[in-house]
Order: C-alpha cells, then structure tokens, then sequence
C-alpha cells in the first residue's frame, strides 16, 4: 500500500488533535491526582501528589495554549518557510448536450473503411439426441443414473484386451483403416440400463449400438466398428455416447485417403424375352388372260387373205367373201395365285425379365382374288 505524501495542513491538523488529546488527559490525571492525595496520612506523599496534580493542570493549559496557536498561526507560519507549490486542479469540462438535428449540414464521408478479415460468427451447436428408430429397440428395465460421467474419447486401430491401452491412437487415419476403437473411462453406471453409441459421417449415421450395460459401476470401456474396407469413405467421423437418452461425451476422427474399390460381386441375371414375329407374305399374282382365236372354215370358193387387227386401226375389208363365216371363239385362262406365307420366331434371351413377352405383329388377311378378263376384239369380215 502506498501512503501519500504529508502536506502542512495535513500535519498542522495532526498536531491539533494530538494536542487536544494531551489536555484532556494531563487535566484528567492531575484533578485526579490532587483528589486521592486528600486521603494520605503522611504530610510529604500528600504534598508530593498534589505538586504533581498542579503540575500536571499547567501542562494541560499549555497543551490549551499551544491548540490555539496552532489553529491560528502554524499554518501560515509554515507556510513562510516553505511556500505552497502550485497544485495542479482539474478543471470540469463543459459537456455539450447534444441537440436533436434533423437535416445535417455536412456529412463526413470516410475514406477507407477497415473491414475484418475474419469474423466470428457463433454457431448454435443443438445437443445429440438418439433417434427415435434406435430408441424403439431399448431392451432395458433399469432406470440410468443421469449422474454417470464418462471421459473424453480416444480413437484407436488397436487395444490392449488385458489393459485397455490404445494400439495406434489418432485422430487421423489413413486408409485402408481397417478397425476403429473409441476407448473411455467411466463412473456412476448401472448394470442393466440402457447406453447407445452412434458412430456418424460427415452428421450421417453409418453404424450404431445400443444394449444393456453390464460393465460394472466404473472401469474402461469402449465402442469399436469394423466395416468393409471400402466402408471407410473419407471425412469428418463422430462417436456419440448416450446412457438412456442422456448424451454423455462426443468425439471427432478424420479419415483421409481413397477407399479401397469394393470387389465385383457376382450377379445372376436371368432374361427371357421371346419375340414371336409371324411375317405373313401373300403375293397373289392371279393373271388371266383371253386370247380368243379365229377359226375360219370355209365352205367353198376361194380363201381370203384374213387381217390382223390392231388397236389402232380398223379391221380390212377382205375383196371377196362368199360366205359368212361363223368365228368360233376359244377362251384361254391362265391364272395362277401364288400365296406365299413366312412365319418366322426369333427367340432372344435377355437377362432382366424373367417373364416371356410375346409380341404379335398383324396378320394378314388373305384377299379374295378376281381375276381380270381382258377381251381382245373379234374380227367380224364384212358381207
């Protein structure tokens, strides 16, 4: 503790008080003094003690004496001796109320703005709750003890079955990583109450346990996955530690490195796709044709020279005709339909649909032909 410097007015006020105590004691002690000295017997103590009352009485009026001079002239007395230093005082500054301002005059525009670099944004973290499909499958009839503490978590490939110490701790791993321990100590649990781990990626659940405790009231613990090596998809991994629906303890791994290719698994496929395509092909082709052929068979006389009629000309007038003669007319039909059908399947086996489809294309119906009867024109001779 640092004790300020003495001034003079501080030690003139110091003496006053003392010389005022001084007064009141030496007036005490000597009427006191001469009181008890009425009481002796022997002339000579008698005397002694009121001498020393008188005497005592002097001094206080002294001390009396002194208390005034004091209260009057030591202060500036001293101060003619030692004169004053200037002390510095603190004057007030007026505080200038500000007054409401509607339209401001001037408006300071700054120049250069400093903007942080990084800026702290709180994050609300919501506390882990087990999922109501995992907390349908509790088993337990035993209450938790809300009061069980758990430790913090320590990941590890390995662990000591005797003492379990960690193989390998991290909190990084690089793949393949193969098995996973989240070792931890405890205090305050129940047999036969219910606790869950989840182990989740990137805040996906990717594997859990829950059951019955039975690993005494405390000791060590943990909580181990092993997956397929190709399981271990890198990222952020997290292990939740819950007794009932209580969450106790968290903690955090990363897995860096590609997975492992997972093995081609073989898989039977079986396909049955039965295309029936029945391709009808009827070509009728009916040709009829009716070629008539003259017959001429003359009586008598002499033959005349027949014409051939042509489309385009009129038939000949023969010079000479003894007779008429009666044509005799022989019709020649040729026709022959040529249906020809082709049905053709073409089984294919395809894997995927176990069912056979059939797919029917149109048939095609057979038409009844009508034969086409082209006349060539009869020559008829002229009387």
């Amino acid at each position: 503790m640092k004790i300020p410097p003495l001034d003079i007015h501080s030690a003139v006020q110091a003496a006053i008080v003392l010389s005022i105590i001084g007064l009141v004691l030496c007036a005490w002690i000597g009427i006191r003094s001469i009181r008890r000295s009425r009481g002796l017997r022997f002339f000579r103590m008698r005397r002694d003690r009121v001498v020393r009352g008188w005497r005592l009485l002097f001094f206080a009026l002294f001390l009396g004496l002194l208390t005034v001079f004091l209260r009057m002239y030591a202060e500036p007395l001293a101060y003619n001796f030692f004169p004053p230093t200037p002390t510095a005082t603190l004057t007030p500054t007026i505080t200038l109320t500000p007054t409401i301002t509607l339209t401001p005059t001037i408006t300071l525009t700054p120049t250069i703005t400093l903007t942080p670099s990084i800026t702290d944004t709180p994050t609300v973290t919501p506390t882990p709750q087990v999922p109501l499909a995992i907390e349908s499958e509790f088993q337990a009839t035993v209450t938790p003890n809300p009061g069980a503490i758990f430790s913090d978590l320590i990941f590890a490939q390995g662990i000591e079955p005797d003492t379990y110490q960690p193989i390998n701790p991290g909190t990084v791993f690089q793949n393949p990583v193969g098995h996973v321990y989240a070792l931890f100590s405890y205090d305050g649990m129940l047999n036969g109450s219910q606790w869950t781990a989840l182990w989740l990626r990137q805040g996906e659940l990717v594997y859990y346990e829950t059951k019955p405790w039975d690993g005494g009231t405390g000791g060590f613990g943990y909580t181990d996955w092993e997956p397929e090596p190709y399981e271990w998809l890198p990222g952020e991994y997290e292990v939740q530690i819950f007794v009932g629906t209580l969450w106790k303890v968290s903690g955090l791994f990363t897995v860096e490195g590609e997975a492992p290719t997972p093995p081609p698994s073989p898989t039977l496929t079986r396909t049955s796709t039965v295309t029936h395509t029945p391709t009808p092909t009827r070509t009728p082709t009916p040709t009829r044709t009716s070629t008539p052929t003259v017959t001429r068979t003359p009586t008598e006389g002499p033959s005349p020279t027949p014409v051939t009629p042509s489309p385009t000309s009129r038939p000949a007038t023969p010079t000479r005709t003894p007779r008429p003669v009666t044509p005799t007319l022989t019709p020649t039909l040729t026709g022959q339909p040529s249906p020809t059908a082709t049905n053709t399947k073409i089984p294919t086996w395809t894997p995927t649909i176990p069912t056979p489809t059939i797919t029917r294309w149109p048939t095609a119906i057979p038409t009844t032909l009508t034969p086409t009867i082209t006349r060539h024109p009869t020559f008829t001779p002229t009387q």
